[in-house]
């Protein structure tokens, strides 16, 4: 299951966009699969362009994106953070990771050695470095959690519309798959009323020729009676599944419009 196939992502990417410029913190959305759902948003050079740009600072980023949970010291020596995004049963369906940030002044030669052991320029590593935001580790905390929090409002919202329309779709066949079957009932019940008028002419000819038999046609007599009694009891029968057919029948054309 992807976010994109229920979630509305231009919404989705409406709220991405908002909170990366409220925060001033680089955000980014990724599926179960860790590839990117969402656009970029506030991703510093420091982190694209040099750390990421760089074969050994890229696939050392990647580690970090797939083990970092909540807020984390990446190993380039800015302060990340990745959010699940979840169903309301657990299904983890990707992340909301981002930062990209510092949680205090940054001690320049730590990130020359960083910049020397990737072998990437230490010039401008540090011009870029000194271009990334300050902010507090509550901040960052709280910040990114309430990013978390919105995303999977609104993408379990988005999943329980998109369920429920479902439901109602499979609802909607089911109707009408009922209302055809009640047509063929009325049909039958049609037929059986033709049944029972073919008895009763059948029983009423046979009451007619015991009659004329006398003596001899007493047994016949009798049999036609019951099956006179049968037509009837048909009849009846027959009558009362017309009457709740007719009740059902225009709750369910009720529900099929």
């Amino acid at each position: 299951m992807k976010i994109e196939d229920f979630c509305d992502m231009q919404k989705f990417e409406s709220i991405m966009d908002n909170w990366a410029k409220s925060t001033g913190l680089a955000t980014v959305a990724v599926g179960a699969d860790g590839k990117y759902i969402s656009k970029c948003y506030n991703f510093t050079d420091f982190c694209i362009k040099l750390t990421r740009g760089n074969k050994e600072g890229c696939k050392r980023c990647e580690k970090c994106d797939q083990e970092g949970q909540g807020v984390y010291s990446c190993h380039a020596g800015l302060v990340d953070f990745g959010i699940p995004i979840t169903l309301s049963d657990g299904t983890v369906l990707g992340s909301v990771i981002g930062g990209q940030v510092l949680p205090e002044k940054p001690d320049d030669d730590k990130f020359r050695a960083t910049a020397r052991e990737l072998g990437i320029d230490e010039e401008a590593y540090i011009t870029a470095l000194h271009k990334v935001s300050i902010k507090s580790r509550d901040q960052i905390e709280a910040s990114a959690n309430l990013l978390g929090d919105v995303i999977n409002m609104f993408v379990r919202s988005c999943y329980q519309e998109k369920h429920n329309v479902t439901i109602l779709e499979t609802l909607h066949d089911g109707i009408a798959k009922a209302a055809e079957e009640i047509d063929g009932v009325n049909a039958s019940t049609s037929q059986i009323n033709g049944f029972c008028t073919r008895q009763n002419m059948l029983a009423l000819n046979a009451s007619i020729e015991a009659a004329r038999a006398g003596d001899s046609g007493k047994g016949f007599a009798v049999v036609a009676t019951d099956v006179q009694k049968l037509a009837s009891g048909m009849a009846e029968t027959s009558k009362e599944i017309n009457e709740s057919l007719a009740r059902l029948t225009v709750t369910i054309n009720g529900l099929n419009k």
